[in-house]
């Protein structure tokens, strides 16, 4: 028996039974006992990658999930979409919430816990202790904070019940390849074809604002004006997000034994998807591919399995000059100038310059002046959409990066306990790598750290754990724990 979402009808027992433990207790507030009258076994065998993906229609909340998280920013892709940019920019969240009441209310249950669920759980409460802070710029705004981080973060806590076997993780990422990947195309047609792919409407930060689209804005082949593609959304540069991912994955999928024109359309996405990070001009991003690839890569030599780790290398050094050659066609020299840089300059003196500087300011002013927060609501869309611009005392604050972002909502404190999270997370992808036996099960966790491995390392240039970005990063750990977390508990004993 395989349960792989919320439409089955008996949970609570049945996934302990496929992972051959006992059931546990019903929890509290469970009315009537789940019986299955079938002895407790060990689980059936996964299937090989071919077969799991066999058809990629979603089935269950978790795999419906990461279409959502595609489908409905895209609405913003509609005209006239604006004046409802606040609930579409709520739905993504709400759904991870959704998750989050669906495992709460039905007691679904998960293989033990996952070791950084109590450090997000403190964080949480500390944050809730901050809505007493004086600087607190507006209840409803410290409120909108609270529940943005704890939407973040809580499909760590309910992905693991939705997530029983590695079929149901390959089955996510392979749907995570096609979203962003669709996602991806789009933002190369937009460079191509603005007229028919680029949105009516951009984001109101841009469509009122003439000098932060002029910086949006490149010189392309022939002097042709470009607008950095959104993509699916309406944020100029935002295509470079999926296109991360698209590019990983599409590389990951095309060296499995599939048909062989699965394996085709993964390559073409993970070309499109570096095609999109070019043509945003999005330095940061192209840096943090460069590095999931080079995790990957290092992961599957450390596995000893060096020749999929040569061939994921020799393909990823193709698709990069490929995709260089190709959106160059469409983004003229700037691309090859925009990019270089990254080549000419001191790395220290790039990122100093970029981003470097809020980071020492984040630590040097921000955290000495409030070494326990200033506040919740001071900063980024929580101020502007639920802040008070009468409060004169707690004034709007800037933070384009994670930890100056964690030292103004919960100062050193909640930096200290969302650090320790994370390398709770590290800690647990080298118990899967070093202890999992299975050579396929390795490979897919490696999948999963190395996407997760370039949101940790964004938290230095952007604020990944207030947006979607955390989001994707806590389900796809919750996935990866319950998929392996039974296969972890059997092979210790």
């Amino acid at each position: 028996m395989r349960y792989s979402g919320m439409n089955t009808s008996a949970p609570d027992a049945l996934s302990w039974i496929d992972d051959g433990l006992p059931a546990p207790p019903p929890p509290r507030g469970t009315i009537g006992v789940l019986h299955d009258d079938r002895a407790a076994g060990p689980a059936p065998p996964s299937r090989p990658v071919a077969a799991a993906v066999a058809s990629l229609w979603p089935a269950g909340f978790a795999e419906w999930f990461v279409v959502a998280q595609t489908a409905i920013p895209a609405l913003l892709f509609l005209p006239g979409s604006q004046a409802l940019r606040l609930p579409i920019r709520i739905g993504a969240y709400a759904t991870a919430l959704a998750g989050l009441g669906l495992w709460w209310l039905r007691g679904l249950p998960t293989v033990g816990k996952h070791p950084a669920q109590g450090w997000l759980r403190l964080g949480a409460l500390w944050l809730a202790l901050m809505l007493t802070h004086p600087l607190t710029n507006s209840l409803a705004g410290g409120i909108g904070q609270l529940v943005l981080y704890a939407a973040v973060f809580s499909a760590a806590f309910w992905a693991p019940s939705m997530v029983g076997r590695r079929d149901g993780l390959i089955r996510i990422l392979a749907l995570l390849l096609i979203c962003n990947g669709v996602n991806a195309t789009v933002g190369v047609l937009q460079v191509y074809d603005p007229e028919r792919w680029m949105p009516r409407e951009l984001s109101f930060a841009f469509t009122g604002n003439r000098d932060a689209l002029a910086a949006a804005t490149y010189v392309g082949a022939n002097g042709r004006a470009i607008i950095r593609p959104p993509g699916l959304f309406d944020t100029p540069g935002a295509v470079c997000g999926p296109g991360t991912v698209a590019a990983l994955l599409g590389l990951i999928f095309a060296l499995q034994p599939l048909p062989l024109w699965k394996r085709g359309a993964a390559l073409a996405f993970s070309a499109l998807g570096l095609a999109a990070i070019y043509l945003s001009h999005v330095r940061a991003n192209f840096v943090i591919t460069l590095g999931m690839m080079v995790v990957y890569s290092g992961l599957l030599l450390l596995l000893r399995q060096r020749t999929r780790a040569f061939g994921f290398a020799g393909c990823a050094a193709l698709v990069l000059v490929a995709a260089f050659l190709g959106s160059s066609l469409l983004g003229g020299e700037s691309i090859a100038t925009r990019f270089s840089t990254l080549f000419e300059e001191d790395p220290r003196s790039l990122y100093y310059s970029a981003r470097g500087q809020q980071l020492s300011d984040g630590f040097a002013e921000i955290a000495r002046q409030y070494p326990f927060g200033a506040g919740l609501a001071r900063w980024g869309l929580m101020h502007n959409y639920f802040g008070d611009p009468s409060n004169l005392d707690s004034t709007s604050l800037w933070a384009e990066i994670q930890p100056t972002a964690w030292v103004i909502d919960g100062g050193l404190v909640f930096v200290v306990l969302y650090s320790a999270a994370l390398l709770a997370v590290l800690g647990r992808h080298w118990r899967l790598v070093s202890r999992l036996s299975d050579a396929d099960d390795r490979v897919w966790v490696a999948a999963v750290i190395a996407v997760n491995a370039g949101t940790i390392a964004l938290v230095f240039s952007f604020v990944p754990f207030t947006t979607q970005v955390g989001l994707q990063f806590w389900f796809l750990e919750g996935a990866l724990h319950g998929a392996m977390a039974g296969l972890l508990l059997q092979e210790s004993r």
